[in-house]
């Protein structure tokens, strides 16, 4: 295959990286939204649960947990497996509860892809998981 700029060929592992760098922005960026709305959220009846003031509080810690193995590439599979999880439950509450997710249904989906990139790639450089045996 014919590629306009083979030399950047050489910094293809930095491609994961880029991906899951941006993920993980995105992840804590939903965690800072949320622990700004956690009265409101604390406010909110879910169908299971009620309203509950420790609802907001897990979900905070979710995203800042996956966020951060996101972003230093600590078990990034698995993260990114948790974070489709996630962001699958995200679109489903974001139609019955919009002030919850801070991301549009679309950045969800996109999201989405990108981290299920990341699973079938691998974390990429400066990554934890590269250090294992």
């Amino acid at each position: 295959m014919l590629n306009a700029f083979p030399d950047l060929l050489v910094f293809q592992t930095l491609a994961p990286t880029i991906i899951r760098v941006a993920v993980a922005l995105a992840f804590l960026y939903v965690a800072y939204a949320q622990f700004g709305r956690r009265d409101e959220i604390a406010q909110m009846r879910f169908l299971v649960v009620g309203a509950t003031s420790w609802a907001a509080w897990i979900s905070i810690v979710f995203f800042v947990v996956v966020g951060a193995m996101l972003f230093f590439g600590y078990a990034t599979q698995i993260a990114a497996l948790l974070a489709v999880l996630a962001l699958i439950k995200c679109f489903i509450l974001k139609k019955y509860y919009p002030r919850l997710i801070p991301l549009s249904r679309s950045s969800l989906l996109l999201l989405t892809a990108m981290c299920l990139s990341l699973l079938l790639s691998g974390a990429g450089a400066l990554a934890q998981d590269l250090q294992q045996l």
